[in-house]
């Protein structure tokens, strides 16, 4: 049995920075990161636009308050006040700290860090890498790791949560190249294991964004926080659904329908192209689902609409957003200099989680904590994003939330012994649960199944959503259930074998599908990502609250917990 005085799951931005910050608070500490892909081909490498704190370089009169007051009005002020200000008046400090380490951030003509607009921002206080800022932020964090001895498993998966008695023991993994079982005990667990897109049939997330730590969570008895508000970007490369970053309409890009209108005047004239995400999709949404969309010879009706660069030249696209260029170029042969890009919304983000409070410390319920038990990232629910997240908030939530949790948990295990754990137990049903899924004959095959539950989250639970619509859903999803225990493998071999990670990754999607879907039922009002047709307004009276989802396979449970607000009474949202 392999033990760690801190075993973090996830090899991205949050899971990094905090081994990095237990590193450096003490290095006695013996700290390991597993990964099922290499850290550095984690998500978190694909962020594009940039991170946002208040540097003042571009404009002197922003400040942390000002950035809480967007968060939290973007959020619809479903974010928790507390947790915002920590993460705003942390900001300044932990990019600083990211450039000491190395971080290659675009420069101002007088060397300090360049800062641009994005949406929902009242200030340009974006900092960047052209349009490759999570990349060059997790290369030195990841190689920060090597520095502070950090131990690394890649490419391993992790099957299990071992909690027991309302305490985190460890995990079981899995080593997708030798089928080697590990069972792991450690004095704290922290999962920073990144989203679900892949719940969606179109999405900006990589194959790996499948929820594991979210449903490992969840059937280890842990409430899930808030996960019916999912974020669509309204800039999904039409027909392939990698993102086109934000930072294109931040360099001054437009939004065009058939008739060649800048139609965001129509919904947010304030704020145009950079009003919130959310606004942003049901705006492009509903021009298309008003004939206003545009099809590949640009007539009228299409399934898209176009985003216009030409006006920006080619020198500008070239410096500034150089891959949302090479993005558009590679994948549909469209040169954004000469002509527009084909986007529509695309499934991007997880404002919900694993409830966690501000030190990162995982909730067991409203009032309750499970001991050893952490999470940040966009796993986590701390809730900074409430029911929408604003444009280059997440990164900075990564890195701050990084250091507070692994602050947090270097304090911790100080008091804390290695916990008993049966290897034995773990060891052998672990190796059951691999034997089953080579032993079952089966109806189904994986991508059968896969491809069925990702069509009905995104008719059933999108942009647009209704109670005869989400009831469909939930109906399907049953269904789909059964089927996950009926897919068969046709790889019977023991090594490399990714169909026995795509399995139990079906598994994850599977209780992270099911749960949004019924907490998006639940939800009968319309607030940020999460917009009902049928309950079309923002309901403060019954649900200024966040959601507590237990999951079951017999059903899941809906409880509710209290928005913490503390600066900002919320009131009408308007851009």
């Amino acid at each position: 049995m392999l033990e760690y005085d801190v075993f973090i799951v996830g090899g991205g931005l949050a899971g990094s920075r905090a081994a990095v910050e237990i590193a450096r608070t003490d290095p006695s500490l013996k700290v390991a990161v597993v990964a099922k892909t290499h850290p550095i081909r984690s998500h978190s490498v694909a962020a594009q636009g940039g991170i946002a704190a208040t540097l003042k370089n571009v404009d002197d009169a922003d400040c942390w308050e000002t950035h809480a007051f967007d968060t939290v009005k973007g959020s619809d002020y479903l974010a928790d006040q507390d947790a915002v200000e920590i993460l705003t008046r942390e900001a300044p400090n932990v990019v600083i700290d990211l450039e000491h380490m190395g971080v290659l951030f675009s420069r101002l003509d007088d060397g300090r860090i360049a800062q641009r607009a994005f949406g929902g921002h009242s200030h340009k206080r974006t900092c960047y890498a052209a349009d490759k800022t999570g990349h060059a932020m997790l290369h030195e964090l990841v190689n920060n790791l090597r520095r502070y001895g950090v131990q690394i498993y890649d490419e391993w998966y992790v099957m299990r949560l071992i909690l027991e008695d309302g305490e985190a023991k460890g995990v079981v993994m899995y080593h997708i190249e030798t089928a080697q079982i590990q069972v792991v005990r450690a004095k704290a667990v922290m999962f920073a294991t990144g989203g679900y897109g892949r719940a969606f049939n179109t999405t900006s997330n990589d194959f790996a964004s499948t929820g594991d730590g979210l449903a490992m969570a969840a059937m280890a008895g842990v409430p899930l926080e808030d996960m019916e508000f999912v974020q669509f970007h309204p800039t999904g490369l039409y027909p392939v659904g990698v993102l086109i970053s934000e930072a294109v309409r931040g360099e001054g890009a437009y939004l065009i329908n058939s008739e060649g209108d800048r139609f965001m005047a129509t919904y947010a004239p304030a704020k145009m192209e950079l009003a919130p995400r959310d606004i942003t999709s049901r705006a492009i949404f509903t021009e298309i689902r008003q004939k206003r969309g545009i099809n590949a010879d640009g007539s009228g009706g299409g399934a898209c609409v176009h985003l216009d660069l030409r006006h920006m030249g080619k020198e500008k696209i070239m410096s500034r957003i150089p891959f949302a260029w090479e993005e558009a170029h590679r994948l549909l042969g469209v040169d954004s200099v000469r002509e527009p890009i084909p986007v529509r919304p695309t499934a991007h983000y997880s404002m919900g989680g694993i409830p966690v409070n501000t030190r990162g410390q995982v909730r067991s319920s409203a009032e309750g904590l499970v001991e050893g038990f952490y999470a940040a990232g966009e796993c986590a629910c701390v809730s900074v994003h409430g029911a929408n997240r604003l444009g280059s908030n997440s990164l900075l939530e990564c890195v701050v939330y990084g250091k507070v949790t692994g602050s947090s948990i270097a304090a911790d295990v100080q008091n804390r012994k290695l916990p008993q754990v049966d290897e034995g137990r773990y060891l052998e049903e672990a190796q059951q649960q691999i034997q089953g899924l080579f032993d079952r004959s089966g109806e189904y095959r994986i991508n059968e199944v896969r491809q069925a539950m990702q069509d009905c989250m995104s008719e059933h639970c999108g942009v647009f959503r209704s109670d005869e619509l989400m009831g469909e859903g939930l109906g399907q999803l049953e269904a789909l259930q059964q089927q996950c225990g009926q897919v068969y493998l046709d790889d019977k071999g023991r090594l490399w074998n990714t169909e026995i990670i795509e399995a139990m990754e079906l598994n994850s999607l599977m209780v992270v599908a099911r749960t949004i879907l019924t907490s998006a039922h639940n939800r009968r009002e319309s607030r940020g990502a999460h917009f009902r047709e049928d309950f079309t307004t923002r309901d403060d009276e019954n649900f200024l609250k966040h959601t507590l989802a237990y999951y079951s396979p017999a059903g899941i449970e809906i409880g509710g917990m209290p928005v913490a607000i503390s600066m900002f009474e919320p009131q009408e949202r308007k851009y």
